[in-house]
């Protein structure tokens, strides 16, 4: 069966955003859709992300499709960096290499071990072979150009949406027919 894995943002969970909608629309078109609640959401450590996505992606195979939001986007470059057999696809909504306007010394400590500990986009290729990135142009953490360069670099599709934000309820985001219109070409292909 094909399955998704939803990866939520920073301080976000399985259940805000556009997730719960977004889940609901893959089932009906016969997804099994995974949302899992990632460890210590308001504080995430690169290790304990990765490990709780491969916890919950067991062994990975070409039916294994990946949705990201923000740094749930950079947990999933980072377990694919692991894993040798190729999945399905991936979309990348608000996805990030670097992040500019941090609020407080806090948050950049956060930020900081994302940011600086680089992803290897060779080896991510070779298991990705097709992957979308939903950008703002508006999005309150800049670095919008950086941003899609590195996902560029990577193979990705750019969709751009203006005035989107970072794509959270506050921007006004409780559905995201952008990303199930991607995935449902990602498996029309």
């Amino acid at each position: 069966m094909k399955r998704i894995i939803i990866v939520h943002r920073w301080a976000g969970g399985s259940k805000d955003d556009w997730r719960p909608w977004l889940k609901l629309e893959l089932e009906k078109i016969g997804f099994e859709v995974l949302v899992p609640e990632m460890p210590d959401s308001d504080a995430p450590e690169i290790q304990k992300w990765v490990g709780k996505l491969q916890e919950v992606v067991g062994m990975p195979d070409s039916d294994t499709f990946f949705i990201g939001h923000s740094i749930g986007c950079q947990t999933i470059l980072r377990y694919l960096e692991t894993i040798k057999i190729p999945v399905a696809g991936a979309i990348f909504v608000a996805g990030w290499f670097n992040l500019e306007n941090l609020e407080d010394t806090d948050t950049k400590n956060i930020a900081k071990p994302w940011i600086e500990s680089s992803i290897d986009l060779i080896k991510v290729k070779k298991v990705l072979p097709k992957s979308t990135l939903i950008i703002s142009d508006n999005d309150p953490y800049g670095a919008f150009e950086e941003n899609k360069k590195k996902f560029s670099e990577l193979g990705s599709k750019i969709v751009v949406l203006h005035n989107a934000g970072h794509f959270t309820k506050d921007d006004g985001f409780t559905e995201l027919p952008e990303a199930l219109k991607e995935i449902k070409e990602f498996n029309s292909k």
